[in-house]
């Protein structure tokens, strides 16, 4: 068995925090060079970044902040532009369909090298209520607090 190689460059985690993750996937993009050097250097934000479909069916991620190559020379890329993502056909389609029934989002998840190549995992989600957030917090509280009790009766 050959056991694939991902180094995560960076995760989206407040995107754990906002949305409920329905289904998630893999894509390819379609970087220039410089861009590839500073992600290699993980200088890279996803905080605020989303995917859209264009009127052509392509995806492309917006919003998704990749610093300026330091060595770079004047043709050192932009650092907000808009960054196309490689999927089939067919599973953009199923996207699109999904995205268009109310509350569905593509939201990026996590960029990473595979292979060499830059792969990021999008996820179609659903936005979570305040209530619903508020509630996951005391889930992972109370869960934190047990585990604190259990390892404290394990001591003796």
């Amino acid at each position: 068995m050959t056991e694939t190689k991902i180094k995560i460059i960076t995760e989206n985690r407040k995107a754990r925090h906002d949305y409920n993750i329905v289904e998630a996937m893999e894509a390819g993009m379609e970087l220039v060079g410089t861009e590839v050097k500073s992600l290699r250097a993980g200088k890279v934000n996803l905080k605020d970044s989303f995917v859209r479909i264009t009127k052509k069916g392509e995806l492309v991620v917006m919003n998704m902040h990749i610093s300026p190559y330091d060595f770079g020379n004047y043709n050192n890329h932009d650092p907000l532009r808009t960054r196309r993502l490689l999927m089939h056909r067919r599973e953009i389609d199923r996207l699109l369909g999904k995205v268009k029934e109310k509350g569905y989002s593509l939201i990026p998840l996590k960029l990473y090298f595979k292979h060499g190549f830059v792969k990021m995992e999008l996820a179609l989600c659903t936005g979570k209520k305040i209530y619903d957030k508020r509630r996951d917090m005391a889930d992972r509280d109370a869960k934190r607090e047990m585990q604190r009790v259990i390892k404290e009766r394990n001591k003796f």
